[in-house]
C-alpha cells in the first residue's frame, strides 16, 4: 500500500473509481469528517429551532433526540458505497437510477451544499463579526459581514480545491477544537441554564404541540440526512474489504456525536427565550445575535475561535463533495475547475441572499424540503444494495464518465424508469405533506392534524412502490452478479455492450483496476 500524498500535494483523482494503493483512509477518519462537519454553529442554529417553534427545554431535547437518531439510522448505510465502489454516491447511484438517472443524486447534493454552507457561513460569520464587536469594538456592518463571508469563503474554497487529504487534517483538528469549545460553553452559560424552561406547550395534548414537536425532528433530522449524498466522497478511499458494520457504525456516530452541538444551540436558545426574548422572535430569529447577548465577557473569544474553526469544517465538507460531483456531470471539468466554478458560485448565492434578497431566515426551510427530497433517494439505494447482495460493476458505474453507452445500467436509453419513477413519485407526495410551522405549508401538510407526516410518507412510498416495481417488472438478470437477486425477481433481458458515443466496442476493465 502506499505512502498518504502530502497535505500541499492537490487531489488529482475526480469521480473515477480510487485505486486499491491509495485508499488509505479508515472509518475513523470517516468519522472525523461527518462529525466535523456537523460539529459547528450551523448545527447550533438548527437545534435552537425547538424553541423557536415553542417547545419547551426538556420537550425540545425529545425532539432532538429523535431527530438525530433517527437521521443517524437513515443516514448510516449510505457510508458502504464508497468502499465498495471507490467512487461517490451520486455515481454509484447509476446502479438503481441509470447511468444518466445518476444526475438526480448530483443535483440533490448541489442544492444541499449550498444550503448548509449557507447557513454555515451565515452564522459563522454573524458571530465572528459580533464576537469581534463585543471583544474590540469592530464596527458591525454591511462591509464588515461582507468581508467575513468573503474570508470564510475563501478559506473553505482553498481547503477544497488541495482536496480530501487536507479536508481530513482540518477536521482531525477541528473535532477536537470546536468539541473543547461547547464544553468551555458550558461553563459559560451553567448560572442561567433553567432545564425547567417551559415554552408555550405546557403538555402534548395542548393544541399546536404535534405540529410543533415533529418540525423540530425533523429539522435537527435534516442535518444527518444532508451526509448522504456526500457520504461516498470520503468513504471512497476506504479500502474495499474494511467491514461494512464498521463503515456504517462510523457514520452513525458520526451524526449521534452531533448531540454536543445539537445541545448547544437547545440549552442557550432556552437561555435567550428567557433573558433576551426578543431575538427569539419567530418572525425574525437571530439566534447568534441573542448568544452573544447573553454570554458572558470571557466566552466572546471561544465564539470567535468556534465561528472560524466551525465554519471552514462545515464549508468544507459541503463544497468539497458538490464540486466532485460537478466534474462528473460536466465531464470536460476537472475536480479542481469544477471545484473553483461551483465554490465561486456558491459564495455569490451568499453574498446575494444575504444582502439582496434576504434569504437567509428562510434557508432552513428550503434545507427542509431538499432534504424531503433526498431522503426517498436514500432509501432506494439502501434497497438497491440490499436486493444487489453489495455487488456492483465498477466499470458500469463509470460509463456516463467516460461519455459511453450500454453497459449493466444502462437499461432504457440510460434511464432506469423503476428507480426514477419511486423516486419522483415519493418526493412529490412528501413535499406536499410538508408542514414547517409558520414557514412552509404543503398543500396535504394539514391533513394529519398540522403534524409534518411528509418523511415517512416519503420513505414508505419510496419503499414500497421501488420494491414492487422491482417485483413487477424485473431487471436484468446481469445486474444482480452471480449470487442473483434478493426478495425482488430477476429477467433474462440482454444488456448492451459498453461501447464508445460512436460505437465502437470498449475493453473490459478488471474490477479495482
Amino acid at each position: 500500500m502506499s505512502e498518504s500524498p502530502a497535505l500541499t500535494e492537490v487531489e488529482s483523482y475526480g469521480v473515477e473509481r480510487i485505486p486499491d494503493a491509495d485508499r488509505t483512509a479508515t472509518p475513523f477518519d470517516l468519522f472525523r469528517v461527518a462529525f466535523g462537519g456537523a460539529n459547528t454553529f450551523a448545527t447550533c442554529v438548527l437545534g435552537a429551532f425547538p424553541v423557536l417553534f415553542g417547545l419547551s427545554f426538556w420537550q425540545g431535547l425529545a425532539a432532538t433526540l429523535l431527530g438525530v437518531v433517527g437521521g443517524s439510522l437513515i443516514l448510516a448505510p449510505l457510508a458502504v458505497f464508497g468502499p465498495c465502489n471507490g467512487t461517490n454516491n451520486a455515481v454509484s447511484s447509476s446502479a438503481h437510477l441509470g447511468v444518466h438517472g445518476r444526475i438526480v443524486g448530483s443535483f440533490l447534493s448541489l442544492l444541499t451544499a449550498i444550503a448548509f454552507f449557507s447557513i454555515s457561513v451565515w452564522s459563522s460569520g454573524d458571530a465572528l463579526v459580533g464576537g469581534a464587536h463585543r471583544l474590540m469594538g469592530m464596527p458591525q456592518n454591511d462591509g464588515v459581514f461582507a468581508l467575513a463571508y468573503g474570508v470564510f469563503g475563501a478559506l473553505v474554497l482553498t481547503v477544497c480545491v488541495y482536496g480530501f487529504r487536507f479536508m481530513l487534517f482540518v477536521n482531525k483538528i477541528a473535532v477536537v477544537a470546536a468539541s473543547t469549545l461547547f464544553v468551555l460553553g458550558f461553563f459559560a452559560f451553567v448560572g442561567d441554564f433553567d432545564p425547567g424552561y417551559q415554552g408555550v406547550f405546557p403538555s402534548t395534548a395542548t393544541a399546536g404541540f404535534w405540529p410543533a414537536f415533529i418540525g423540530s425532528a425533523l429539522i435537527v433530522l435534516s442535518n444527518p440526512v444532508s451526509f448522504g449524498a456526500f457520504l461516498g466522497d470520503w468513504a471512497r478511499y476506504i479500502p474495499a474489504d474494511t467491514s461494512r458494520r464498521k463503515v456504517v457504525t462510523a457514520a452513525f456516530a458520526s451524526q449521534i456525536a452531533t448531540v454536543l452541538p445539537f445541545f448547544f444551540g437547545l440549552a442557550t436558545a432556552s437561555i435567550i427565550a428567557k433573558k433576551a426574548a426578543p431575538y427569539m422572535d419567530a418572525g425574525a430569529p437571530n439566534y447568534v445575535g441573542g448568544l452573544l447577548a447573553i454570554s458572558p465577557g470571557w466566552y466572546f473569544l471561544p465564539v470567535c475561535l468556534l465561528a472560524l474553526i466551525g465554519g471552514l469544517s462545515t464549508g468544507t465538507t459541503s463544497l468539497y463533495g458538490t464540486g466532485l460531483d460537478f466534474s462528473s456531470v460536466f465531464t470536460r471539468f476537472s475536480r479542481v475547475q469544477a471545484t473553483l466554478f461551483v465554490g465561486v458560485l456558491s459564495i455569490g448565492f451568499i453574498f446575494l441572499g444575504r444582502f439582496a434578497a434576504n434569504l437567509s431566515q428562510s434557508i432552513s426551510t428550503f434545507a427542509t424540503l431538499i432534504i424531503t427530497c433526498t431522503a426517498p433517494w436514500m432509501i432506494i439505494m439502501v434497497l438497491g444494495y440490499v436486493t444487489r447482495r453489495g455487488w456492483y460493476d465498477p466499470d458500469s458505474l463509470q460509463v456516463f464518465n467516460r461519455r459511453q453507452r450500454g453497459g449493466r445500467y444502462w437499461f432504457h436509453h440510460g434511464w432506469n424508469w423503476r428507480g426514477m419513477g419511486a423516486w419522483l413519485t415519493a418526493a412529490v407526495l412528501a413535499l406536499l405533506f410538508v408542514n414547517v410551522p409558520g414557514q412552509f405549508v404543503g398543500p396535504l401538510g394539514d391533513l394529519a392534524g398540522g403534524a409534518d407526516i411528509s418523511l415517512p410518507v416519503g420513505l414508505a412510498t419510496a419503499s414500497l412502490l421501488y420494491l414492487s416495481l422491482l417485483w413487477l417488472f424485473p431487471e436484468p438478470r446481469e445486474v444482480y452478479g452471480p449470487a442473483g437477486p434478493r426478495l425482488v425477481r430477476a429477467s433474462d433481458a440482454p444488456v448492451p455492450p459498453i461501447t464508445t458515443e460512436a460505437g465502437a466496442p470498449v475493453p473490459a476493465v478488471a474490477e479495482g483496476a
